[in-house]
C-alpha cells in the first residue's frame, strides 16, 4: 500500500498548487470563486459543477490567463515529462536517440536523462527522404546505434514504413497511449495533449502515474490530472481525455499511485 507519509506529501503538494492557483492564476480565481470547487473547497458552500475540474478545450481558449500574475509561458508542451516516465517503460540504454513520432510537438523533450538525445518528427513529413530527422535516424541505426520511437500506433507505423526494412526491425517502438486507450503492455507510455506525459506500463502490469510531477483524481468530470511543478501556463484539474471515467488506486507490489479504467 502507498505509505501514509507518502499520501500525506502527494496530497500535500497538490493543495499548495491549488491555493496559489487561486491566489495568482486568473483563471482559476475567477472559475473558483463563483463556480466552485471541492478537496478542497475555497469558497464555504460552492463545489462546483464538476468539483472544480476543466475540460481541455476551454484551456485552450484562455492560456493567457493561465499564466500567474508574475508572469511566464503561455505554452502548452506535448512532450513534457517524457524524460520521468521513460526509464519504467523502458529503460533506454545510454546513447540512446529519443524520436518523438508527434505532429504537434515543436520541440524535443527537454527532460530526458542523460546521456539520451532526443528529436521530434511530425509523421506528415516522414515521406520525405531528405528530412533531417529522418537522415538521423537511419545514420544511427546504421551504426547500430539503440534508437526508442515514442508514438501512437500508426504514427510508429508511418516511421517503420519510411525505414529500409532492415534498419526498421533494429527500431525500438514505446506506444503512446491516451487514457482511453489503456491496455495490457507489455510497454506503454500515459500521454494526453495538453498535459503531456503522465505516466507508464511497469512490469507490474499497471500504469503508474508520475507522482513527483502529476496528481491525479477522480470528479463529477473524470479523471483530473495536476501538473504539480509546472510553473506556467498553470494547469490544475484538468480533464484527461475531455472526461474519461477512470480510477486512482494504490499499485499491491510497488506501493505507488496507479491508474485504470
Amino acid at each position: 500500500m502507498l505509505s501514509r507519509s507518502a499520501a500525506v506529501r502527494w496530497r500535500r503538494a497538490y493543495r499548495r498548487v491549488v491555493r496559489s492557483a487561486f491566489d495568482t492564476v486568473p483563471f482559476y480565481r475567477e472559475r473558483w470563486a463563483l463556480d466552485g470547487r471541492t478537496d478542497p473547497t475555497l469558497v464555504p458552500g460552492r463545489t462546483g459543477a464538476l468539483d472544480g475540474a476543466t475540460d481541455p478545450e476551454t484551456l485552450r481558449r484562455t492560456v493567457v490567463d493561465l499564466v500567474p500574475l508574475s508572469g511566464g509561458s503561455t505554452r502548452f508542451d506535448p512532450v513534457r515529462g517524457l524524460g520521468r516516465v521513460l526509464p519504467r517503460a523502458r529503460g533506454p540504454r545510454a546513447g540512446t536517440l529519443v524520436v518523438v513520432v508527434d505532429g504537434h510537438a515543436c520541440a524535443p523533450p527537454a527532460d530526458l536523462p542523460r546521456g539520451l538525445r532526443g528529436c521530434v518528427v511530425d509523421p506528415d513529413f516522414l515521406g520525405d527522404p531528405d528530412s533531417a530527422v529522418l537522415v538521423e535516424v537511419t545514420n544511427a541505426l546504421h551504426r547500430g546505434a539503440p534508437v526508442l520511437a515514442v508514438g501512437g500506433d500508426k504514427e510508429l507505423a508511418r516511421l517503420s514504413a519510411a525505414l529500409p526494412e532492415s534498419l526498421a526491425r533494429r527500431l525500438d517502438r514505446l506506444p503512446r497511449r491516451t487514457l482511453s486507450e489503456l491496455d495490457a503492455g507489455p510497454y506503454g507510455v500515459l500521454h494526453d495533449p495538453l498535459l503531456g506525459y503522465l505516466g507508464a506500463f511497469g512490469e507490474c502490469g499497471r500504469w503508474h502515474l508520475d507522482t513527483r510531477n502529476v496528481y491525479a483524481r477522480s470528479t463529477k468530470g473524470g479523471l483530473a490530472v495536476t501538473l504539480l511543478t509546472q510553473r506556467s501556463p498553470v494547469l490544475v484539474d484538468v480533464l484527461v481525455d475531455g472526461g474519461v471515467r477512470a480510477s486512482v488506486d494504490t499499485c499491491p507490489r510497488h506501493g505507488t499511485p496507479v491508474v485504470s479504467l
